[in-house]
């Protein structure tokens, strides 16, 4: 039976997942201009933020062996707690550096949160229904994310107008700009404190709360095994379901990434003033929304797993084309509806690839986090891209990113593959 408790608070930690993650879709084009950067520099942003995924993944799973899946949560909020706080030095500096040291450790933080809270909400029920309760965090992770780029894009933004209009006259001099580029980096000062608050706040309350520990010997919704199923670690870990998986997601996040991130920056770029070109994240998770409630109604009385994953992988790939052979502001608005097709993509392939792993899940949901670092490196390529053919063609990188998923969805995660 489903734990509502349990999942409630599980539920609150995927809002602070989402709040801090897709701040970056607002970080990535507000630092790009206070820290005076290039497309590519500016996707440093999310480079040190997922490369922290993939460096904290495995030893976020020997943490949880060691101290438990709720003491792990507090200590991954304890430390994101930390990297918040590094914004105040990095705002009154205006230096990059700090900027990206302390999304790095928000980053390290999240590795250690996901690691747990993820196998957390598929071992709660049973696990042909993982999906459907990966797809209701989903939602508040979702949720969190149409609020993060209004609230924060509404105090960085707020005199980024005037600011960039100002910054274009070529009679400016240096000390007045380096003034009025200060004055926007300390727009971070509020927000960020606020944070660091909230995050140490919500650990003490996750230590002294009654969330129940789940131990590493517990299967997926405590299933017995079948007879003569054996335990052996490298038959566990060695499922294509579960490699598979970690490739697909490392292609999926890199993609999900730049469907978010890129928006911004890329209504900017075609004109839309930086107050206005805020809303298109939050649109985006608007529509994440709605694919996730498609995902609890249909999982698994109306569809699958798998076909859930195969029709979001197409369409996902249908939209990318159709955005890349539209011109103008247009694509901009299709690329919105990438939300709506990416969003079963990652609770299915949660669903399929940590399925019969048994005591051995919290190891697999570390290797599948370390797949996020695919957060780091696509959209990198997509910053060099974006500088050299421009925003519009460089979405060409997330096609073979969406047929992968869709060639894992067909062959790797049949049925017969899943025991």
């Amino acid at each position: 039976m489903l734990k509502k408790t349990p999942l409630a608070i599980i539920g609150i930690l995927f809002f602070i997942f989402g709040f801090i993650t897709w701040l970056n879709s607002i970080l990535v084009p507000f630092l790009k201009i206070s820290c005076e950067l290039n497309h590519f520099e500016s996707y440093f942003v999310t480079f040190v933020f997922y490369i922290a995924y993939f460096i904290f993944a495995l030893p976020s799973a020997k943490v949880i062996d060691k101290i438990g899946y709720r003491k792990s949560i507090t200590v991954g909020l304890a430390v994101m707690a930390l990297g918040a706080l590094l914004f105040i030095p990095a705002s009154l500096s205006r230096c990059y550096l700090f900027f990206l040291s302390g999304l790095f450790l928000m980053g390290a933080g999240l590795a250690l949160l996901q690691t747990a809270a993820n196998p957390y909400a598929a071992i709660l029920g049973p696990p042909e229904t993982a999906a459907r309760r990966i797809s209701i965090m989903g939602i508040c992770n979702k949720f969190a994310g149409v609020l993060a780029p209004l609230v924060f894009g509404t105090v960085a933004f707020k005199a980024e107008d005037e600011i960039m209009r100002r910054l274009e006259d070529p009679a400016l001099g240096f000390a007045i700009k380096e003034s009025m580029l200060d004055e926007l980096a300390h727009k971070c000062l509020i927000p960020y404190i606020l944070i660091v608050i909230f995050l140490t706040l919500l650990s003490l309350f996750i230590k002294y709360s009654n969330l129940p520990d789940i131990s590493k010997d517990q299967d997926m919704a405590s299933e017995e095994h079948e007879p003569g199923q054996t335990e052996n670690k490298f038959k566990a870990l060695s499922k294509p379901t579960l490699w598979g998986g970690v490739i697909a997601l490392f292609f999926y996040v890199g993609a999900e990434v730049i469907s978010v991130d890129t928006l911004t920056s890329n209504a900017i770029s075609l004109g839309v003033s930086p107050s206005s070109a805020k809303i298109f994240p939050a649109m985006s998770m608007v529509a994440f929304i709605i694919g996730y409630l498609l995902g609890i109604i249909g999982i698994p009385k109306l569809f699958s797993q798998r076909t859930a994953l195969i029709f979001s992988a197409s369409a996902s790939i249908a939209v990318s084309l159709a955005a890349i052979f539209t011109p103008g502001l247009a694509s901009v608005y299709i690329l919105v509806w990438l939300g709506f097709t990416n969003a079963m993509i990652w609770p299915a392939i949660w669903g399929i690839a940590i399925q019969g792993l048994g005591r051995f899940t919290s190891t697999g949901s570390s290797l599948l986090i370390m797949a996020i670092v695919g957060g780091a490196i696509i959209p990198l390529v997509f910053g060099k891209l974006a500088d050299g053919v421009g925003y519009h063609q460089a979405y060409w990188i997330v096609i073979p990113c969406y047929l992968f998923i869709l060639g894992y969805a067909l062959f790797a995660a049949k049925p017969r593959m899943l025991k």
